[in-house]
């Protein structure tokens, strides 16, 4: 991490309540619900209780290798077939847009199967963003910081 960035810690409470946020701000018709791997994770599996939806997919994408450190194009370790996503309304989630690039791609690939996706981040980080004009659907918070999940391996440490 580059010194000088200002780090925040979240809490298992504050996660809830940035779901709820989420939540609050969701139609309920959505077919399925797609999780982007690591960090969409957990946020999906409680949106997926929190919206009685049963029909959760997996987006294992890699354009982070590190911190500050990126691919050049998504790496797709898993992704849903066309067959699958083409109709249908999909809820994809993700923890943060940051650069975007991430949740991006997983759009355009549904998009390009002829589904119809939305996006749902628990933060959206506008001045680090690739896609000036674009931005999530739904967003629980906007910030600058850099953000620490609970469930990342490091959390305990930093707090």
């Amino acid at each position: 991490m580059e010194i000088g960035i200002a780090r925040r810690v979240l809490s298992w409470q504050e996660i809830g309540d940035l779901v709820e946020i989420l939540a609050d701000q969701l139609p309920s018709d959505y077919d399925a619900l797609l999780a982007i791997t690591r960090g969409g994770m957990i946020p999906a599996c409680l949106l997926s209780e929190r919206l009685d939806l049963r029909n959760i997919m997996v987006a294992a994408v890699q354009f982070y290798t590190s911190i500050g450190e990126t691919l050049d194009q998504p790496r797709f370790f898993q992704f849903p077939s066309p067959e699958l996503l083409a109709g249908q309304r999909i809820l994809v989630v993700d923890d943060v847009w940051d650069s975007g690039r991430t949740v991006v791609a997983v759009h355009d690939r549904i998009r390009a199967a002829g589904g119809h996706p939305e996006i749902a981040v628990l933060h959206y980080k506008p001045a680090n963003s690739h896609f000036p004009g674009e931005r999530p659907d739904y967003v629980a918070a906007e910030t600058d910081e850099w953000i620490v999940y609970p469930w990342e391996p490091d959390c305990e440490s930093l707090g």
